[in-house]
């Protein structure tokens, strides 16, 4: 059962595994993607969310309460001025582990864990909302070819189909 177990201990002591969350973190800042176990990355998850949220509003006490978790005063700075204003509009989940199989050494299952707003792949493609019809009205691309031919015919004017039509006259000479 899992009562009370709140923190993935990683097989690590305590200062240990602060640091290293800590230096994960930064680094997926720094670089807005980084590959590490799926275990770790969960823990990371679990650690940069609330750091994300605080980053929305910047304040004197939210970038202290930053720094004394990330211990690096760019990654603080970065966070508040970059990350901060791609995700302020979002109301969390801005992280996204993919896990990307086994790694050959020992095989440990790997995960890439990113920042959601800074992949280009997914953000740059722009959803269009699919329009419903409500009416039968025709659209522009069931126009019938009559009306065209309608359309064409009421626009030229009679010394344009002289024009255009071959002379007979000439051609049988």
């Amino acid at each position: 059962m899992r009562h009370g177990k709140k923190v993935m201990h990683l097989g690590r002591k305590t200062a240990h595994r602060k640091s290293m969350l800590s230096n994960m973190a930064c680094s997926l800042i720094e670089h807005k993607r980084i590959n590490t176990t799926v275990t770790k990355a969960k823990a990371l998850k679990m650690f940069i969310e609330p750091l994300v949220t605080k980053s929305k509003s910047d304040s004197t006490h939210n970038r202290r309460l930053a720094f004394g978790s990330l211990r690096d005063k760019s990654a603080v700075t970065e966070l508040f001025r970059e990350v901060a204003s791609k995700v302020g509009d979002r109301p969390g989940g801005y992280t996204r582990i993919i896990k990307l199989g086994n790694r050959l050494g020992d095989n440990a299952s790997m995960a890439m864990i990113e920042l959601v707003d800074f992949n280009e792949i997914y953000t740059s493609e722009e959803k269009t909302k699919k329009k419903t019809r409500r009416r039968g009205s025709k659209t522009k691309d069931e126009v019938t070819s009559k009306e065209v031919i309608k359309d064409v015919v009421d626009k030229t004017t009679d010394s344009e189909i002289e024009d255009s039509v071959p002379d007979v006259d000439k051609q049988e000479k």
